[in-house]
């Protein structure tokens, strides 16, 4: 359908060749032809050894179908399974103790811990807000949730509640309490800052006049000395800004005119090509590039309508201040943008070879993401990314050390082609699959000159445990999957192998995502949990929780607890860890689960799969808050599938289901989620005519031929019915 041009032997959409000659190329002092016959070579070169890891994953897979099959009927032995996995090389020997080299990496990344966003790049409201996010008032987060309790016993308000805001004002002291100490007194008691001979001083209510216990945390100001407009103040590597305003609306309710605190928040964000989008065509990946390039060049807009009234969304410009002595001071308006590719699996047709098959899109993303980033590179940008010269890319689903070398050839291959000093492209490593987080040590070794990010995905690593491990036996059910001694081993691990690697001062370690977007009180109380556990980034689904979340940060010093913890795990073994991580989560007795318990969980399961299908087959919709059989708002997207699909796939397989129970669910539960899109005007319903219903025929799919999917993804069936559907609507 879509016109293409040859180039080289390969057939571009006419859309993506357009793109690169006459948006991306311009300005960056590379010719056409030249750089469509790199593109020719590396794919040349890449596409073989690309096929060759899938196959090995295909075949590591099927000796562990049948090992499983071949001891059915024989007692378990941990040992003796785990030396299978040797023989195999599915595990690999590991090496020596060493440390990463990486260099020219942006203080985001080596030295301040803090929130990280990620986000759908085929989304361009969504893009900008994140990119803005390195900045958010505290005020506007604790109003606008759960985390300041109201008394319902008080009539609402409309407009402006001064109660409520009092509450906020009541949080907001405490946490400058916490974090900007005065030498004597509280925040709580401030009447006037202002600055003196290069200090802050604040006026307390008694008449007297204090400093911060820690002077060297008062970096700069806005307004004139005597009556500043913004108070800016450095804490654990991040900054806090005090707004002053006597005359605001907030401002005056408060003695000493504060109307807000803004701090900084989300310091990185992860612009996403992959499990939060559905980009199935050509068209659809170009519209990725765009927003990519934008990003780079600095000029993304978005117009957004809203109650009759259009504004234009646009990157945020650097902050600016004087310091303490009077000079310029800048800081950066917008978070550190990483891009996180497409894994080795999947295929697009944006580029298709002499005979018509699509290239891997995984390659394809490597060389085009990086093409576009030398905008920022350059200089031509609007803006500033990277201080230190650096592309940032995230490379998801891989599958041990040897893929993980694959990649860092590549970024080898496009630094060579596009005349980049070696290691430019620093590669972000998701320890999200489970050969990947068995063998992390010798991946991380495999990139240890560009790594400049490891981070577990949870999510992703539930669903892999249930594939790999399928024929082991019915898996635990997925609400207690939580409790499994694997996960505690693989969170642990992760953070102490990146320490010993040498990660500290040089790259980030994260943590996986918050999955309900509306209950940040429950955030509060739990994700401090990540920076106490050594990780210097952790993901929120929002720029509200960035800014929530990174109280944390500002309560936990995450370089002392990384130091400490470091200096434990050189003092120990770690094996009884590793035989945790390669514990399958087996049901201890599966016949104790009565036949309503069964359903309960195929119900939910269900409800969940249908809920996000719907959206990503009918509306291209790739990550969403999905109510959940409660109606609570779960973040999904394709891993938290994964797990769905393939547990129903699991019980299915060992008898703890019956297919006419299955199908019967699907269609009960469709209805459900049709109920609760009602209200969403461009929903497209799977009841009552299932059979002509492609979402519902995606669901159907993901389940009864989900066991046989490649390590149990969910992106062959659902890239199928999205493009089905976008056939049909074409005709």
């Amino acid at each position: 359908m879509n016109k293409r041009i040859d180039e080289h032997g390969y057939k571009i959409a006419e859309c993506l060749h357009r793109l690169i000659n006459h948006e991306v190329l311009p300005g960056l002092h590379i010719e056409q032809q030249d750089f469509w016959l790199a593109v020719a070579d590396v794919l040349n070169e890449f596409i073989p050894r690309n096929q060759a890891l899938l196959n090995t994953r295909d075949v590591l897979q099927a000796k562990i179908d049948i090992w499983h099959l071949d001891n059915a009927n024989t007692a378990f032995s941990q040992q003796t399974y785990q030396q299978f996995l040797t023989e195999i090389g599915y595990l690999v020997p590991e090496q020596g103790d060493f440390h990463i080299t990486t260099e020219n990496v942006d203080s985001e990344v080596a030295f301040i811990a803090g929130p990280q966003l990620v986000v759908p790049l085929i989304n361009a409201r969504f893009a900008l807000n994140a990119a803005n996010a390195r900045w958010g008032s505290l005020y506007d987060a604790l109003y606008g949730s759960d985390v300041i309790v109201d008394d319902h016993k008080r009539e609402k308000i409309a407009g402006y509640d001064p109660v409520r805001g009092q509450k906020v004002q009541i949080f907001a002291r405490d946490f400058l309490d916490i974090s900007l100490p005065l030498i004597k007194g509280s925040h709580h008691d401030a009447v006037n800052y202002k600055v003196d001979d290069q200090q802050l001083v604040i006026t307390l209510n008694t008449g007297n006049q204090v400093s911060l216990k820690d002077i060297s945390q008062f970096v700069g100001f806005n307004g004139s000395v005597e009556n500043p407009n913004a108070i800016l103040c450095i804490h654990n590597g991040l900054h806090v800004e005090i707004q002053i305003d006597k005359n605001h609306l907030i401002g005056q309710t408060d003695a000493a005119g504060v109307k807000d605190v803004v701090l900084e928040s989300a310091l990185s964000t992860i612009q996403d090509c992959e499990d939060s989008i559905a980009a199935v065509d050509a068209a659809d990946k170009t519209a990725v590039y765009a927003n990519w390039l934008g990003l780079m060049k600095g000029d993304l807009a978005e117009t957004i309508s809203k109650a009759g009234k259009e504004t234009t969304r646009t990157l945020n410009p650097d902050r600016t201040y004087l310091t303490t002595a009077g000079e310029p001071l800048s800081l950066p308006g917008r978070s550190l943008q990483f891009i996180r590719n497409v894994g080795h699996l999947m295929t697009t047709d944006a580029i298709l070879t002499a005979n018509d098959e699509e290239v891997p899109e995984g390659i394809l993303d490597a060389l085009i993401t990086s093409l576009i980033a030398l905008h920022d590179l350059n200089g031509s940008s609007k803006f500033v990314n990277s201080k230190h010269g650096s592309i940032y890319i995230v490379k998801p689903k891989m599958h041990g050390p040897e893929e993980v070398k694959f990649t860092n050839d590549l970024f080898s291959r496009v630094e060579e082609i596009l005349g980049l000093d070696e290691n430019t492209i620093k590669m972000g490593i998701m320890d999200e699959e489970r050969r990947t987080s068995a063998n992390l040590k010798e991946c991380i070794r495999a990139a240890s000159t560009r790594v400049a990010f490891i981070n577990t995905g949870f999510l992703d690593r539930t669903g892999d445990e249930i594939h790999t491990s399928m024929l082991a036996g019915p898996m635990v059910r997925k609400e207690l999957m939580k409790n499994e001694k694997w996960i505690s081993a693989y969170e642990n691990r992760n953070v102490v192998i990146g320490l010993k690697a040498g990660l500290k001062g040089k790259a980030q370690i994260g943590k996986g995502m918050w999955a309900t977007p509306d209950e940040m009180a429950a955030m509060l109380k739990a994700k401090i949990g990540h920076p106490q556990s050594g990780a210097s980034c952790a993901w929120v689904p929002s720029p509200t929780a960035a800014t929530l979340h990174v109280m944390h940060y500002h309560q936990v010093n995450v370089s002392q607890v990384q130091q400490q913890m470091l200096t434990e795990a050189n003092l120990r073994e770690d094996n009884a860890q590793f035989d945790d991580l390669l514990t399958i989560p087996l049901l201890k007795n599966s016949a104790d689960l009565s036949e309503q318990e069964r359903q309960d969980e195929l119900d939910n399961n269900v409800q969940g799969l249908l809920g996000y299908v719907v959206r990503w087959v009918n509306q291209g919709v790739g990550c969403s808050k999905v109510p959940d059989i409660h109606n609570v708002g779960r973040m999904e997207d394709r891993a938290t599938l994964r797990i769905s699909s393939q547990h129903i796939c699991n019980w299915l397989h060992h008898g703890l289901l019956h297919a006419d129970q299955v199908l019967e669910t699907l269609k009960r539960m469709a209805v459900v989620v049709d109920s609760q899109n009602e209200q969403d005007s461009s929903y497209i319903a799977m009841a009552p005519n299932f059979d002509s219903s492609l979402a519902f025929q995606a669901a159907v799919d993901l389940i009864f031929q989900g066991e046989k999917q490649p390590s149990g993804y969910t992106e062959p069936l659902l890239h199928k019915m999205r493009n089905q559907l976008k056939h049909s609507l074409a005709r």
